[in-house]
Formats: structure tokens, sequence, C-alpha cells
């Protein structure tokens, strides 16, 4: 039996499993692992600027592609606490990722040692399993579990602790025979499904809640044969945005209090039976559960038990991966079919589709500073099908979900129960890292942008270039509208005036942070946008840029530093802060728009010149 030291054991298993690429921080406790990573040389590192940027490369790398686990690396101590809201994004999300973090030696454990932290019990709550080795014979089968535990049920992450004496130690592995250990995924049944179609088919104006989930198992193509062959219009959660194309005419809008469509929202009013597949009924989705669920039947289908029930009590429920239960669905709804006993739905996707025609948010605005809505409207014009929009959190997420399109899976690669600021930009560098060849726009307000800025320098160290929308109004924007339910506008402006701004330029004062000198400062490229007749030729330089130097290219619009985004406290209650667009005069629209009232604060500095 081949005799190798425990690392290297480790990184075989991670060649077997199929890793590729790894992000992380080297030090003192991990050293040793680093070293058989260069020996063997078949893992791609990326050097992040801060441990937590590598969590987020990690989840950004394991999003967006399926069968992907993105691998990230550092020290003990402060790395693995660093690593916490990484794992809490992806433990959140569903996302597999494998964080791996040294650790001080044995007999040094729970002695207060220097930065010999219990990162095991730290993780436990935010991880499928988090676990220090302490034998080293047992390093290449934790890490095989750790595999077979992320891909089993509900797919999340892992964390494996590994001290310093445990990595160095020798042991006996023999990896020729190595062999992954098989997922575990409950399967829905033939009764099972027969009874959900049963059900829905009773509906007189049903749809399905298309989740995260699905993107998961890679069942997108199932679900638009499933809606196709029923007729049954489809509402995709913010999770699970893409896996049917925007603009397929079974797709009816998101439904929910912030990351909506009037239309959709206006056509889950109207409907009185849904199917959740892959979802959970969050909360920014549902608003309170008697609006949500009144005049309303459920079926929910979900591949972790204690999420059935978990939110409401569904009127019937199924364990069930997302793939096997739409096989199941679409062999029921074709026995339904055959029998001649499958309702035809052409009426209720022809009102639905009509709704999503006419039930519009207006974004032409030309207006300086620009208003955000516009910005979203340019990009839905210059970019197609194919982009791949990465986004976290804030007004600048909530109005892109609200205005861009999207139309193919994990092409909107968004993190929804966490939320970090900070995300979307390392988030955006392991996608592409997992893809060379997707175009990718990220897009951040300026404080989301600001949080992890130095993650820019990876992307021009390690040639990961990616577009980058920065949408600047000098404001902590979503809690800025929160506030206003408190009458108040306290400690939410990032605005001063930078004094390296020199008035000739094109620096823009008052906005403080001069983001085009600090992405420039990073090695990267950076175009910033101030009037409307500056798109197009922007979008172009920026896209020239990257095609020359390989860099992420920042494009920064300077927008009004105060715009309220439509969102509400409930699914038929949202305010709508802007004119209004309905193509249809004659529809009833069953949402209601009204300001909750609140102050607008003067910017404390002035706005630049319209």
């Amino acid at each position: 039996m081949p005799r190798m030291r425990a690392v290297e054991a480790a990184v075989r298993v991670l060649e077997r499993e199929g890793v590729s690429v790894a992000f992380g921080v080297p030090g003192a406790a991990i050293n040793p692992l680093y070293a058989a990573l260069r020996a063997r040389g078949t893992i791609r590192h990326i050097l992040a600027r801060h441990v937590e940027g590598a969590s987020h490369m990690a989840d950004g790398y394991t999003r967006a592609r399926a069968g992907n686990i993105g691998v990230c690396i550092g020290t003990s101590g402060p790395a693995g606490t660093d690593m916490i809201t990484g794992l809490y994004t992806a433990q959140a999300d569903s996302v597999p990722i494998l964080c791996i973090t040294g650790q001080a030696p044995r007999a040094k454990l729970y002695k207060e040692d220097f930065q010999a932290v219990d990162i095991e019990s730290i993780a436990r709550s935010v991880t499928k399993w988090s676990v220090t080795v302490r034998e080293p014979a047992q390093v290449p089968m934790v890490f095989q579990q750790a595999f077979h535990v992320m891909r089993s049920g509900r797919p999340g992450p892992v964390l494996i602790d590994l001290p310093i004496d445990v990595q160095m130690a020798e042991i006996e592995f023999d990896d020729s025979t190595y062999a992954r250990l098989p997922a575990y995924k409950p399967a829905a049944t033939q009764a099972q499904a027969e009874h959900a179609l049963a059900m829905l088919n009773a509906a007189a104006r049903p749809l399905i809640v298309a989740g995260g989930g699905i993107i998961n198992a890679d069942a997108c193509d199932l679900l638009v044969e499933f809606a196709e062959l029923t007729g049954v219009p489809v509402v995709p959660t913010l999770m699970g945005w893409g896996a049917i194309p925007d603009d397929h005419p079974l797709m009816a809008g998101m439904v929910g209090l912030q990351t909506s469509h009037r239309y959709g929202n206006a056509t889950f009013l109207d409907s009185d039976f849904v199917l959740g597949i892959g979802n959970r009924w969050a909360n920014r989705h549902t608003g309170s559960i008697e609006v949500y669920t009144r005049g309303r039947t459920f079926v929910h289908v979900d591949i972790e038990p204690t999420q059935i029930g978990r939110v409401f009590g569904p009127d019937f429920g199924i364990v069930s991966d997302a793939r096997a239960a739409l096989e199941q669905f679409i062999a029921a709804a074709r026995a339904l079919k055959d029998a001649g006993t499958l309702k035809d739905r052409a009426a209720w996707a022809a009102e639905c589709l009509h709704r999503k025609n006419v039930m519009l948010r207006r974004s032409h605005f030309d207006d300086v500073p620009l208003k955000p809505q516009r910005v979203y409207q340019e990009m839905n014009e210059v970019f197609g099908h194919d982009t791949c929009y990465v986004t976290t959190i804030g007004l600048s997420q909530i109005a892109g979900a609200q205005f861009l399109r999207v139309y193919r899976p994990r092409h909107w690669i968004n993190c929804g129960q966490a939320g970090p600021l900070g995300w979307t930009m390392p988030a955006a560098l392991g996608v592409r890292a997992a893809d060379p060849q997707r175009r990718i726009v990220a897009l951040s307000g300026d404080y989301d942008f600001q949080f992890m800025i130095e993650e820019l320098a990876v992307g021009a160290q390690h040639k990961l270039p990616y577009l980058h929308v920065v949408v600047n109004n000098s404001y902590l924007g979503l809690i800025r509208q929160a506030q206003r339910g408190f009458q108040m506008d306290f400690e939410v402006s990032l605005a001063f005036d930078n004094v390296n701004a020199p008035p000739d330029t094109d620096a823009v004062r008052g906005y403080g942070v001069d983001h085009v000198a600090v992405a420039e400062g990073l090695g990267c490229k950076a175009v910033r946008v101030r009037s409307p007749n500056e798109f197009k030729d922007a979008f172009a330089r920026a896209e020239a840029m990257m095609a020359e130097h390989h860099v992420p290219v920042v494009l920064e619009f300077i927008v009004e530093r105060v715009t309220n985004i439509s969102m509400g406290t409930e699914v038929d209650s949202i305010n709508e802060f802007e004119e209004i667009l309905c193509l249809d005069p004659n529809l009833s629209i069953r949402t209601r728009s009204q300001d909750m009232g609140g102050i607008e604060p003067a910017p404390k500095v002035p706005q630049p010149a319209r």
C-alpha cells in the first residue's frame, strides 16, 4: 500500500471528486496542504485578497455549472471565522462548497493556543457537516464523506478542519481503486404524482412556482416540458429565475414584495391552485401567509423533508428531488392527456400572458443624474440572451430583478436568503473561473461594490475578465428607503466631497469614493457614465477593454441620490413610486399602489447640475 502524507491523500481525493480549481489564502497552519497542491500540480489555485472573498468565489464557482463544487482554503483561526459568512450564504441557498481550514496541533487544542479557535463548533450551525479530523488515517475517508454529504439530499456546505500534525502525518492510501459514494436523493412515487396532478387538474387557474431546487437538480428542461404539456403558467422564484426563459409564453412573472413583476403578482392573486417545486416559500416571496394562501390550494415538493410545512402546511406535500418529481408529473400528465381528461388551459394562459404584456413599470427616463430604471433598460437592449447576471442585495438587485430579463438556467446567480454585501464581486470571479466563455455582468450598488473591492485585484492578477455594473447613488439605498417608515435618514449616506477629485476631470464631485480611480489602482479598467447619451458608447468601450486587457471592467452609472424602488409589505399592496404603465386601460388590477408616507431627505451634498 502506498505511503504518503495525509494532505497528499486529501488532494488525491479532491482530484477524484472532480475538483480542478480552489480559492484561498495560504498560512502557516495550512501550508502542508498547499505543499501537496503544489507538488501534485493538478488543481488550479486562485489567491484571494480576503478569505471571505475566497468562500464567495467558491460559491459562485458552484452555482455556475451543474455538478460543480467550489473549494476554499484558509489557515487556522481568523481564516475560518472569515469563512462563516460564506458558509452561511451557501447553506441558506442550498449550495455545496467545501471549506478547508488549518488548525493548531492536536495537543494545543482547547488551550488558547495562537489562532487555535474551535471552528468545528462555530461552523456547525451554518454547514451540513463540520468536522475537525483528529486521526490522520481518517483524512481520505472524511474528504470522501464530505462530498457524499454535500451532494445528498438538500445540497449544502461542509467544513473540514485539519490540525497541522494531522496534515503532516504519513498514512497508507491507494487512490487507484477510489470511487465516489453515491448520493442519496428522495424520489416522488407514481401514486404521489397522480394525486398531485388530480388536484391540479381540478383547479380553474393553476400556477407552478419554480424554485431554485429545479436548477440544483438540473431539471429545467423537464419543468418547461411539464408546463407546455399541461399549459400551466410558471412563476419562478428569485432563486429559480431562468428555469423557464423570460420570453416563454408560459413564464408568468415573479411574485413577491420586492423582486417581483406587477403582472406576476396580479396573476398570482387571480390563481386558485399552486404547485411549488423546489422552493422554500421565502418571506420576501410570500409576504404574510394569510394573504398569500387565501383562496388557494397548495402542493409542495421539496428534497428536504423538514421544508414541508415549515412556513405553512400545504394541502399535499411530497418529499422528492425536483428532477425525479417532474419525471413523475410528466408521466401522470401524459396519462391524463391520453385519457382525454387533461384540462385545456389555453384561456387561463392567454389571460396571464396578456397581463405580462401590458402591466409594466416605466423604465425610460432622460433625467440627469440618471434614474436607475433607465440603466436596466439599456442593459436589456445591449445584453443578449446569453448574459449571466451576478448580484446580491440592495436596491440595485431589487430593481435589476424587476427590469432585467433572464433566459437560461444559472444565468441569474444571486444569493437569495443571506444577502451579504460584498458577495457580488468574488462570486462573479468564481463564475468566471468556472466558465471562461460566458458573458458575465455583475450588478452592484456602490456599497456592495466597496465591501470587497480589493478582490478586483484577483481578477487582474489571474485574468478573470467580467463586466461590473455599479449603480452609484452614494447611499445605502435600501436601508434609506426602509428608514422612511421611521421618519429618518440616519447614517446611510456615503457622500462626501473627495479632496482628490479635480474639478476639471470627469471625477464626480460630491459622490465620495472615486470608483474609477480605485478600480484602475487595482489593475482593472473602468468607465463612468453620467447621461443617457453616453450609454451605448460606454458599453462598447467596456467590452473592448475586456477583450484587450482580459481584466474586470467597472462600468459606473452616476444615478440620482434618492429613488424609491417599487416594493411593499404584501403581494396585494405594492407601492409603485414611479408612474404606473398599463397598456390596457380595461384591465382590472388587483394590486394597490400607494405611498406609505415618510420623508424625502434632502441630499447631504448638492446634486450635479441637470
